[in-house]
């Protein structure tokens, strides 16, 4: 089945460590950050059966805010951050727009090697040295008073980070600089004009959280004092320094995604797109205004209330490009041929979600409204409806949708429709709860709150129903990873194009050929959803490549 394609091209472990192929480095980031989900998803359930009664029921409280820390880090520095870029965007983008590889290969392999390291300065120091117990957001003066492992958590961070900007750096110049002929801007698949954006952000906002990281490990260090009150410093300026950086993250961690839902709208509609300049303009624009309303996360911070009025309204402003997306892709749907496959449930799993967490989102940067929300799980609810019903549903769409190509083989598709409705259904039972929660005032970050009882006694039952949604959904997760494993060894063999896709990485047989991607270099002469014209979408000049 391999023979000529990417997988069969050099076999033995030395020729996966040491790849340059954009679609191996994608494949060994696919593994690494596997592990690190199991591994975020394990400590979320610890953090959830704490939280099923009033009461210590499992974990002290020193080992609980340790559990939701480790999560944290884990779940945003090591799974949704380098996510859809890593694993996707190096397997797909030089092929969606004809290149050969990525611009600078070695650059590539050496971004993975960083970023393990990274992963690997986490886990000593939590093993090594002590537990963290800040929440994965380090705030000081909790950060400079807790054990040294808060150092080896900020030098993972430090180092992680420049596997970002590497693979940022990339992209860009792989998009100016190696379309195919005939590959304008106005036909590059909108899931590259997603990852193009995305890598700008990750350029120039990374270096912000690793000079914040070094700031913070001097003080820590030699106590010099820069963010610790304690030392003369202002613990409000690493807020400043963190969300300049953490919110433009959240578009690093959630534009891949929009990326890949405009793809599958695309395709599984079987309609032209509706609205292409006004989205891939849009993930352009949101990549702008992420870095304009970081204060927002500080309305009860101390900070003016004319910044604050400021960051408010830019927060409204921003949901514009993401709203074009969204009615954009409804219109794709309308008077589409909408086909159910697994890819599909995913999109619509992510329009759903997706518009909870971004309404929400504009709720919360109400100035009056956040006062009352701020650190309550309302805001937990939030996040995780933007993250993982955001960014983590994105990755498993296109990771179902491009199964095909990266493997060959096709997995089980009814096991595929169910595993989406179990995670649909536990993802809701586990959040939606924690928006009453927090609506009510339960705080978050309680490891015990059976002093809330006695004025929201029906605290007990939501916190249970969001514990057994948590495990509804850790068996939809599993669920697919089973299904996936089996169809690597026992799968069906897939076609060139299962799914009737027009962009460039469907016209292979089977999996991409060898490191080259391409034997001609392709000649694009229409756009990446003309499904009319299907048969027409791509011809090939004759100059092999």
């Amino acid at each position: 089945m391999h023979e000529g394609s990417y997988l069969g091209a050099s076999r033995g472990l030395k020729s996966w460590l040491l790849t340059t192929d954009h679609k191996r480095i994608g494949i060994l980031y696919a593994v690494a950050i596997a592990a690190f989900f199991l591994l975020g998803g394990i400590l979320a359930i610890l953090v959830r059966t704490e939280l099923t009664a009033p009461g210590e029921t499992v974990f002290g409280q020193d080992q609980y805010n340790q559990l939701f820390t480790l999560h944290g880090v884990v779940m945003v520095f090591l799974v949704i951050i380098p996510g859809i870029p890593g694993i996707l965007g190096n397997f797909v983008l030089p092929i969606q727009i004809g290149a050969k590889d990525v611009a600078f290969p070695r650059l590539n392999l050496a971004s993975w090697y960083i970023f393990m390291a990274g992963a690997v300065l986490a886990v000593l120091g939590w093993l090594l040295v002590g537990k963290v117990d800040t929440g994965w957001t380090f705030y000081t003066p909790y950060s400079s008073g807790a054990s040294n492992a808060v150092l080896w958590l900020t030098s993972a961070v430090f180092v992680a980070g420049f596997a970002s900007i590497f693979t940022g750096l990339n992209f860009i110049v792989t998009v100016h600089k190696m379309r195919a002929p005939g590959m304008t801007w106005n036909r590059l698949p909108l899931f590259v004009w997603a990852i193009y954006a995305t890598a700008i952000v990750q350029v120039l906002a990374t270096p912000v959280i690793g000079i914040t990281m070094v700031l913070l490990f001097l003080e820590k260090l030699l106590q010099i004092g820069i963010f610790d009150p304690a030392l003369g410093g202002d613990p409000v300026l690493f807020q400043h320094f963190f969300w300049f950086y953490s919110h433009p993250a959240v578009y690093i961690m959630i534009l891949p995604a929009m990326g890949i839902i405009s793809d599958l709208m695309g395709t599984f509609s079987r309609q032209q797109v509706s609205g292409y300049t006004f989205i891939a303009l849009s993930s352009v624009a949101i990549a702008f205004l992420g870095f304009l309303v970081w204060g927002h996360h500080m309305f009860v911070a101390g900070q003016s209330a004319l910044s604050s009025i400021i960051f408010s309204m830019l927060t409204f402003l921003i949901g514009i490009p993401t709203g074009i997306k969204v009615f954009n892709w409804v219109a794709t749907m309308y008077k589409g041929s909408v086909w159910l496959q697994t890819p599909m449930l995913y999109a619509l799993m992510f329009l759903f979600l997706f518009t909870i967490g971004g309404l929400t989102g504009i709720m919360v940067g109400v100035l009056a409204v956040d006062v009352h929300l701020h650190d309550t799980y309302f805001v937990v609810a939030h996040f995780h409806y933007v993250m993982m019903g955001g960014a983590l549903i994105g990755l498993i769409g296109g990771l179902h949708y491009w199964w095909p190509k990266i493997t060959g083989r096709l997995y089980n598709e009814t096991a595929g429709r169910i595993a989406a409705v179990l995670v649909f259904i536990g993802f809701n039972l586990t959040f939606f709860t924690q928006f009453i929660l927090g609506s009510r005032g339960m705080p978050r970050r309680y490891h015990d709150y059976s002093a809330l009882m006695d004025v929201m006694p029906e605290a007990a039952m939501l916190n249970l129903a969001s514990s057994l949604g948590s495990y509804i959904l850790a068996a939809g997760l599993v669920m697919i990873l089973v299904y996936a494993l089996h169809s690597l060894f026992r799968g069906k063999l897939a076609s060139a194009n299962p799914w009737g896709a027009c962009t460039l990485e469907w016209t292979h047989t089977g999996p991409v050929p060898d490191a080259h991607n391409f034997h001609e270099t392709p000649l694009v002469t229409r756009g990446p959803y003309d499904f009319h014209l299907a048969d027409d979408v791509f011809g090939s000049d004759e100059e092999d490549s």
